[in-house]
């Protein structure tokens, strides 16, 4: 029986995105490529000899990331006590650059398999750190100027004004449209 009133209609589906569809096929693929690996050299040594490997990775990887870790935290402490004392913190030195990338090359590490030792190991070179971290930050900053107003990406489109005291105050960026511009000039921004 029909009351006369229309169904609504189901609105269609977004579509999915790429790496939505292939990140799972990725995995199952990476899986099984390091089990066939772990096989193959299981087969021409031995099982001790796997399990050494693996044992060796996970102990190199501890060791990494507890090493990124602590001089991140040690960076972190000494940029605060620059920052509390007054001084104008230092720019990104080089010291304080690649710590997550070893971090993540020290997980790498800890993932039993040898593509993921091998990516791993790869992490921790210098110069592949620096071409990872350039690449991520052109895709960041690309990201960033292709994003909407309003969404996620917009939020870091802030702008920061310092007074003459050192402080920092947060705002946003408005830009206004030609007709909307006011004709006299705005009062100064006061504390």
């Amino acid at each position: 029986m029909t009351t006369g009133a229309q169904t609504p209609s189901t609105p269609a589906r977004p579509r999915r995105s790429r790496l939505r569809t292939f990140l799972p096929l990725g995995l199952a693929a990476w899986l099984v490529l390091e089990i066939w690996l772990l096989t193959v050299v299981a087969g021409a040594s031995s099982g001790l000899v796997v399990f050494l490997v693996l044992l060796a990775g996970l102990v190199l990887g501890s060791v990494v990331i507890k090493r990124a870790g602590r001089r991140a935290f040690r960076n972190l402490s000494e940029a605060l006590q620059q920052q509390q004392s007054g001084a104008i913190p230092q720019a990104a030195r080089p010291s304080s650059e690649g710590n997550g990338l070893m971090m993540l090359g020290g997980l790498l590490l800890m993932i039993p398999g040898l593509v993921s030792d091998a990516v791993g190991l790869l992490l921790l070179l210098p110069p592949v750190q620096k071409a990872v971290s350039r690449s991520a930050e052109r895709t960041f900053e690309r990201k960033l100027r292709e994003a909407d107003p309003g969404t996620l990406g917009g939020a870091f489109q802030q702008a920061r004004m310092h007074r003459p005291d050192g402080k920092v105050v947060q705002g946003e960026v408005i830009r206004d449209e030609s007709g909307d511009a006011p004709k006299e000039p705005r009062p100064p921004l006061t504390h």
